[in-house]
Parts: C-alpha cells; structure tokens; sequence
C-alpha cells in the first residue's frame, strides 16, 4: 500500500504521522503550536527523518484548523486565512509542505479531515451524508455529502453559526473575537471555562454547566439537521469526554426538534444517530492519511 504522510494542524499542536491506516501508523508526534516560524520546521523535519527511514511518501494530506483556503484553483490555496490563531494569518502552509518535501498535498480543514477518517474507518463507514463536529477549545464542524467534503465559497463554520441566547439564564456575554455569543462563543472548551472560571474537566457531573452545554450543542444540532438532514452526527473534542453529555445532548435535541421529523434515527434510535467518533482521537490523523491517498 502507497506510504502517506498526514498533518493534523490544531491550534494547541500538530499531529504528525506516517503509515497507511489504522492499523499501520509507522511513527506519531506531536508538536506544540507556537509560531509558524518555530513549528513548521519543525513538521518538516520529521518528515524528512521518516522519508530518509521509511521511503519516498506518496502524498501528505493537511487537515488544519480555519479559516483556510481550500480551493484547489485559488492563489492561496492551502492557505490560512483571517485566523483568530495569532501569528498564523495569511501563512501559505500547503506550500511550505510541498515545496520544503517535495510530494503532493492534499489539504482541507481539520474538522473535514475527520469526518473523511470517519467515513472510511469510523462511524461513517456505509455512509453518503453525515457530519463531524468537535467541541473542545474551539467548536468546529465539517460534512460529507456524497462522500465529498463540503466546500463553497470556502467551507462549513459550523462553529460559528448564531444561536438564541438568554442572557438572563446565561449572562456570560461569550468569548468568540468576531462573534461574541455564537455557538463557539458560548460553547466551546474555552467558554465553558471563561463563564464559570474553571476548566470543564474539573467540574463535576451535576454542575450546572453541563445542562447549558448541552442546550447550546442541541441548538445547533437541531439547525444542522434541519439545514443538511445528515444520516448520522458524528461528535468529538475533549468536551464531549463529558459522557453524560451525549445522552443530554440526545435528549435536548429531541424536545427542540418537537417531533417535527418523523424518522426513526431520531424518535427511536437516537443512541446511533448522535455518536462518538470510532476513531477517537485518532480521526483527524487518519483522517488527514485520507486526504493524501485523494490527492
């Protein structure tokens, strides 16, 4: 089988790997997130060291933290775009890969990425239509639809779409820097821990916190389904390590949807509608393996 390389750029660190799946992942690192000027070189380097180990890679797929440019006839293709990461605005990352290692390069966003390492690994496997999102420090979200990602005018930010919020049951003005109290903003890793000064891993089971989680992740949830009418939700990220989150999230959505649709994933089998990523942590490398073998 063709040797891959892959690059999940997240905004806390790279992960980078060499193999050919699941089973076959040669070597695994991690890299923090610092400055593209400390951190890429340091990608680069490890992959030389296993291309000098293990042979010729026949492609690297990126699947990096957005906004991105991911249209493969643009200028800035495999670019990071206005990014709330500092630093990393308006970095031609693909290019660097290509041109620094010498191999064609697959990219898309990290959370597209995952979903690709879903569909043909995980909990998307015989699957045309679904979508992954992940909660952790920042809420993202990337789709399949017919098998494809995603992409328009650039890709899904599902992150950021506006969602009611009752500032007399939630005052917390939230903490997204374009948007204030979008999903992210009032969600993610990093909300959780603004609004009530802890971070969500150290607060127990029955804190208030998890039943306003979980009537944020439904809301948007409700306007995912209702928008794209996936097949399956896939969810991961570190907040959803939460695990009575998956049955209030299941809950929530139901009683926002109403019984509006009636179809038996939802009103009967929401346990497998709404689920964890197979893959675990691992879906978004793997995924990125997906995006080389596409090139």
């Amino acid at each position: 089988m063709a040797l891959l390389g892959g690059i999940e750029a997240g905004g806390t660190k790279f992960v980078c790997a060499v193999g050919t799946g699941p089973d076959d992942l040669r070597a695994v690192v991690r890299i923090p997130t610092t400055t593209p000027d400390e951190t890429l070189p340091q990608v680069v380097d490890f992959f030389r060291q296993q291309i000098a180990k293990e042979g010729v890679l026949d492609a690297i797929g990126i699947g990096a933290f957005g906004p991105v440019d991911v249209r493969a006839d643009s200028p800035t293709f495999g670019w990071f775009l206005d990014t709330p990461k500092p630093s990393w605005q308006q970095i031609d990352f693909a290019g660097v890969i290509k041109q620094e290692l010498g191999v064609p390069v697959g990219f898309d966003t990290d959370v597209n990425a995952a979903a690709l390492g879903e569909y043909q690994w995980g909990n998307g496997q015989g699957l045309e239509n679904f979508i992954y999102l992940t909660v952790g420090t920042g809420i993202g979200g990337g789709g399949l639809v017919k098998g494809q990602p995603i992409h328009g005018l650039l890709h899904p930010e599902m992150g950021h779409i506006l969602i009611p919020h009752d500032l007399s049951a939630d005052p917390f003005p939230g903490c997204c820097p374009f948007h204030k109290d979008c999903l992210e903003g009032l969600a993610s890793g990093f909300a959780i821990e603004k609004r009530w000064q802890q971070k969500g891993a150290i607060l127990p089971e029955d804190h208030p916190a998890w039943a306003l989680e979980a009537g944020y992740l439904a809301t948007g949830l409700v306007n995912f389904i209702l928008m794209l009418s996936p097949e399956r939700i896939v969810i991961g990220g570190g907040v959803m390590e939460q695990k009575q989150l998956f049955t209030q999230v299941r809950n929530q959505v139901r009683k926002k949807l109403n019984a509006y649709l009636s179809v038996s994933q939802i009103t009967d089998n929401i346990e497998d509608y709404i689920v964890p990523p197979k893959l675990g942590s691992r879906a978004g490398i793997l995924g990125a393996l997906v995006l080389a073998q596409r090139v």
